[in-house]
C-alpha cells in the first residue's frame, strides 16, 4: 500500500487475511470454527510425551496461536535441551516429570486417589502409586484432579497404552457405556465423520446405536448438523448376513429413541456418498437429497482400513481420533502424527474441554 503496488486500500485485515486463504485453497470453514473457539478460552493441556520433538514444536504453536497453556510432561533435561536444539519458545511453561523426586508427594495423592477408584479392580495401594510414573496415567491423573484441563499422547505409544489409562483413571460420561474413536477427514465437500475407527471390535446393535447418538451429539458441538450412514455391504435388506442385520436393528433403534436425527442404513458406502444414486434407487431413504457427512462401520475392521484409505488416497486433512465418551478431555494422536495434525488435534481438545 505504502509502495503504490497494492491499488485498493486494506482497511479489515481480517477479511483480507480469509481472502488470501480461499484463494490459496487454505479455508476450512470446521477448524476455524474450532480454532476460533479454542482462543476464546485457552485450556491447560498436557503433553505426555514432550521429549519428542513433533510434540515440543506442536506445544508451541498451540502457545503461540492462543488455543492452549502448555504442560510437558518428560524428563527436565531432556525436554530443555531439545528446547534449546530447536529454538523453541516459551514463557513460563511448566514441566513435570513424573519420576522426578520433586514429583513424590503428587505421585503419591495421584495413586491414592486413583487406588479409590481402582481398589475392586485388581490395583493394590502401592501398584497405583507406581503406576503414576508412568506418563499417561499421570497425566489423565492431573486431568482427573483439577490440575489440567486435557491431554494429548500417543504419537510415539500404541493406541491402547494410552486409551486404557483414559479409562481406568477418568472413565465414561454419565449413562454412556461405550467409548468410541471418531476420525474427521476435511475434503473438498466438507468434513466427513468417521466411527468407530480405533477402539470396539465387533460392537452390537445396541452399541451401535449408542455410538451413534454419542458421536452425533459431539459432531453437533463443532457447529455441524449430522447426517448419518450406517454402513454396511447391504442395501436395505438386499442381503443378509450378521452386519447387515445388526445396522439394520442399530438403526431400528436410532429411528426409535431418536426420531429427529438424520440417519439412515443399512446401505453400501458408494450409495450413502452419491446422492444422485440414492435418489434413484432409494428416494424413500432419510438420507436421500442429503449429504452424508458422517460414516457408521460395523465393525473395527472395516472402519479401521477406510479411514486410513481414504486418508492416504485423498489429499483431505485428517483430525482424530477423537476419543467420545469420556468423562473428561483426553484425546489420543495417531502413531507418527504430523506437527499440523498434532495441533488440530490440541485444538479438539480444548473445544472439549470448554464443553465438558
Amino acid at each position: 500500500m505504502e509502495s503504490g503496488v497494492a491499488k485498493s486500500p486494506i482497511s479489515d485485515w481480517d477479511a483480507y487475511e480469509m481472502h488470501l486463504k480461499n484463494r490459496l485453497g487454505l479455508d476450512n470453514k470446521l477448524i476455524r470454527n474450532i480454532t476460533e473457539k479454542a482462543q476464546n478460552n485457552p485450556k491447560r493441556v498436557v503433553f505426555a510425551e514432550a521429549d519428542n520433538v513433533k510434540i515440543l514444536k506442536a506445544a508451541q504453536t498451540a502457545w503461540e496461536e492462543g488455543v492452549a497453556f502448555p504442560i510437558l510432561l518428560g524428563k527436565r533435561k531432556k525436554i530443555e535441551e531439545l528446547i534449546k536444539e530447536y529454538n523453541i519458545e516459551f514463557h513460563d511453561v511448566q514441566i513435570i516429570d513424573p519420576k522426578s523426586e520433586e514429583e513424590e508427594d503428587r505421585r503419591i495423592l495421584y495413586g491414592k486417589s486413583f487406588f479409590e477408584q481402582r481398589k475392586r479392580k485388581g490395583f493394590t495401594e502401592y501398584e497405583s502409586i507406581q503406576i503414576m510414573r508412568e506418563r499417561n496415567h499421570f497425566g489423565a491423573m492431573m486431568v482427573e484432579m483439577g490440575d489440567a484441563d486435557a491431554m494429548v499422547s500417543g504419537v510415539t505409544r500404541n493406541y491402547r497404552d494410552v486409551v486404557r489409562p483414559a479409562i481406568q483413571t477418568i472413565g465414561l460420561q454419565k449413562d454412556v457405556n461405550t467409548v468410541a474413536g471418531v476420525y474427521i477427514l476435511v475434503t473438498k465437500r466438507g468434513p466427513l465423520f468417521m466411527a468407530d475407527t480405533t477402539i470396539n471390535m465387533n460392537p452390537t446393535a445396541e452399541e451401535i446405536a449408542e455410538i451413534t447418538n454419542n458421536v452425533a451429539k459431539t459432531i453437533r458441538k463443532f457447529k455441524v448438523t449430522p447426517r448419518i450412514a450406517l454402513l454396511s455391504y447391504s442395501n436395505f435388506g438386499s442381503s443378509k448376513g450378521e452386519d447387515a442385520v445388526k445396522m439394520a436393528k442399530a438403526v431400528d433403534i436410532l429411528h426409535e429413541k431418536y426420531p429427529n436425527l438424520v440417519v439412515d442404513g443399512e446401505v453400501q458406502a458408494n450409495f450413502a456418498l452419491n446422492n444422485e444414486l440414492m435418489m434413484e434407487k432409494f428416494a424413500f431413504s432419510h438420507l436421500a437429497n442429503k449429504q452424508v457427512n458422517t460414516l457408521i462401520f460395523p465393525n473395527l475392521s472395516s472402519g479401521n482400513i477406510a479411514y486410513k484409505l481414504l486418508q492416504e488416497m485423498t489429499e483431505g486433512e485428517a483430525i482424530g481420533p477423537v476419543l467420545v465418551g469420556l468423562k473428561k478431555s483426553v484425546h489420543v494422536l495417531q502413531l507418527g502424527s504430523s506437527v499440523r495434525e498434532i495441533i488440530n488435534m490440541v485444538k479438539v481438545a480444548v473445544v472439549d474441554a470448554q464443553n465438558k
